[in-house]
């Protein structure tokens, strides 16, 4: 693996940990407005992009390379309504997804194709996830103010699992 594209994966690295703590963050200002269902749900997320931090972390390993972990500034901590952070949610996936692609990029450009390989996963994942976020953020924004439809929501997405796959 060649410095350019290790630097990359290191710095991808530091971008799944942020989206972790993001996660965690909304997950616990849900915890404190009493919708336990959407805090789980974000809960999960946060241990999802763990999970690909340490995907990366492994596959610069497995090629000989360092891992290099950055610093990581905190997460925002104060959030809107349920719809206001579900739209940011998707936004935030999207933004993932070009980080991807740039890196695919980049790692085609450099001739690497081992880690062009290992981001074809990635690719398909982010297609799920902005998939699922676009989702959320659709039946909660159907909900709109509606308390009564926001706890049914929030039940809902409380039942949600982490299939060991998808990490």
């Amino acid at each position: 693996m060649n410095d350019t594209v290790q630097a990359a994966f290191n710095d991808q690295i530091k971008h799944e940990f942020l989206a972790s703590y993001l996660y965690l963050s909304i997950s616990a200002h849900f915890e404190a407005e009493n919708l336990p269902g959407f805090a789980h749900w974000m809960k999960l997320q946060a241990q999802e992009e763990v999970m690909h931090a340490l995907r990366l972390h492994d596959h610069v390993l497995r090629r000989g390379g360092r891992v290099q972990l950055q610093p990581i500034d905190g997460p925002q901590t104060q959030f809107g309504t349920p719809a206001e952070i579900f739209e940011s949610v998707l936004t935030h996936e999207q933004k993932v997804t070009g980080l991807i692609h740039r890196l695919f990029e980049l790692a085609g450009e450099e001739g690497d194709w081992a880690a062009q390989q290992e981001l074809q996963w990635f690719i398909a994942e982010q297609v799920e996830e902005e998939d699922s976020a676009s989702a959320a953020r659709d039946q909660v924004g159907m909900a709109g103010d509606d308390r009564a439809a926001l706890l049914m929501l929030d039940r809902e997405f409380g039942s949600r699992m982490l299939a060991l796959d998808e990490a």
